[in-house]
């Protein structure tokens, strides 16, 4: 792909699904750790806007999609840059122990981090003994 192509603008015209098909897309680091009434991801998506992000369920996965504006990420007047931006899509297996409904997600300084909250069914409980 030509550097040219690289750094245009995400027409916001251009549908997520035609984006797809012709624009570089990478998945995205997560790490993601467990309390004992959530399961909770931490996704690294830098450049991205809280516009050009899509969560959704779909059968029994959580996808991600996230797009760059190219054009203004690549703004600065860098020294030194190792970090890299890019489109981001990344598709997680569901487990049938979360409460999809009650799903949380918040993006803040190029991290987004998703809350997926587990059934009761399945949280620690303390059993009594008699």
């Amino acid at each position: 792909m030509e550097k040219e192509n690289i750094l245009m603008k995400v027409e916001e015209s251009v549908s997520w699904e035609k984006a797809f098909e012709t624009e570089e897309w990478k998945e995205p680091s997560t790490n993601i750790f467990e309390t004992d009434d959530d399961y909770v991801l931490i996704v690294d998506i830098p450049g991205v806007q809280k516009e050009n992000l899509k969560l959704k369920v779909e059968d029994s996965s959580l996808i991600l999609m996230a797009r760059i504006d190219y054009k203004n990420a690549n703004r600065q007047n860098y020294i030194l840059r190792e970090s890299q931006v890019s489109n981001y899509y990344r598709k997680y297996n569901l487990s049938d122990s979360i409460e999809i409904e009650k799903t949380e997600a918040e993006l803040v300084d190029g991290q987004l981090k998703i809350k997926l909250p587990k059934h009761e069914r399945v949280k620690p409980r303390t059993i009594e003994i008699k």
